[in-house]
C-alpha cells in the first residue's frame, strides 16, 4: 500500500510528523507538504509562478518526502504526476494531523480539507485528520483513529470521498466514542482588530474563538466534538443542490 500525505501546517508541524510515523507501520508514505504554513488557504492553487520542490530528508518515517513552495492542494496535484512519473501509484491520500480542527463550514476555508479533496478529484479515496486545539499536544488519539479508518475503510471507500475526521483534543482514554456526523455551522464571536499603517492606511487582523452550542442534534460534527466524541463525516466536493435544479429550470432564466 502506498499513501500519500500533505497538511496546511507546513512540513515542520508536529502533526504531520506523527501521522507520518503512525501510518508508515502499514504502508509506504510519501510526504509533499508546504514549506510553511498555509492555513485557511481553502484549495487554492498556484497559477501565476513556479512552483519549487525540494527534497527534505528530516521525516525519518517517510519512505520519501519533499518540501513544496506552494498549497496543500498543489502538494496533491503535483505530487500525484512526479510520483506517477517515476511508477509509483498511491492508493490513499491523507491530510493532517491538522493543528486545530476542521469542522462544520470551516470545511470551506480548510487547507487541510482542500488536500484530502484534491486527492479525490484525483479519484483517490481520501482522508482529513485535524485534532481541536491549535497548540496540541495530544495526538495518540488522532493517530490511532487514522489507523482505524484506513484499516475498516480500505477497499469499501470510494475515490469520490473524504472522510473527515476530528478529535477533541484529550488523552485516547479521555475520548467519549465515534460519531459518524454531518458538517454542522461554524461560527465564531468574530472580530478584526484595527491597526494604522500611517499614511493613511490600516490594515484588520481577523480573530475570533468558536461559539459554543447547546441543544443541538449530537451528529453534527461540531457537536461531537464538543461533547468530547471524534467525529467522522463523509465529504465529495460536488456542491449541487439537486433539490432545486428543476425549480431553478421552472423559473425561464
Amino acid at each position: 500500500m502506498k499513501i500519500l500525505i500533505t497538511n496546511d501546517d507546513g512540513i515542520k508541524a508536529e502533526g504531520i510528523s506523527r501521522l507520518t510515523a503512525a501510518l508508515s507501520a502499514v504502508s509506504d508514505v510519501f510526504v509533499f507538504a508546504p514549506d510553511s504554513q498555509r492555513s485557511a488557504c481553502g484549495h487554492g492553487i498556484t497559477v501565476t509562478v513556479p512552483i519549487e520542490v525540494t527534497e527534505y530528508n528530516s521525516l525519518p518515517d517517510a519512505t520519501a518526502a519533499w518540501t513544496v513552495s506552494g498549497t496543500p492542494a498543489d502538494c496533491v496535484k503535483l505530487g500525484l504526476r512526479i510520483l506517477k512519473n517515476q511508477g509509483i501509484y498511491i492508493d490513499y491520500v491523507f491530510s493532517g494531523i491538522n493543528h486545530g480542527s476542521n469542522l462544520g463550514t470551516d470545511t470551506l476555508y480548510s487547507g487541510t480539507v482542500s488536500g484530502a479533496i484534491e486527492g479525490v478529484i484525483n479519484g483517490i479515496p481520501s482522508f482529513a485528520v485535524s485534532v481541536n486545539a491549535r497548540d496540541p499536544v495530544h495526538f495518540e488519539a488522532s493517530c490511532e483513529m487514522a489507523l482505524t479508518a484506513l484499516k475498516t475503510a480500505a477497499g469499501k471507500l470510494d475515490g469520490g470521498t473524504v472522510l473527515n475526521i476530528n478529535l477533541p483534543h484529550v488523552p485516547v482514554s479521555e475520548v467519549k466514542g465515534i460519531r459518524v456526523t454531518r458538517l454542522g455551522a461554524r461560527e465564531y464571536d468574530e472580530d478584526f482588530k484595527v491597526r494604522s499603517m500611517g499614511k493613511g492606511s490600516v490594515s484588520y487582523i481577523y480573530s475570533g474563538n468558536p461559539v459554543v452550542y447547546s441543544g443541538l442534534p449530537g451528529d453534527i460534527d461540531v457537536i461531537a466534538v464538543q461533547d468530547g466524541y471524534a467525529s467522522i463525516t463523509p465529504l465529495h466536493y460536488d456542491l449541487t443542490n439537486y433539490q432545486l435544479v428543476e425549480k431553478v429550470k421552472s423559473w425561464g432564466l
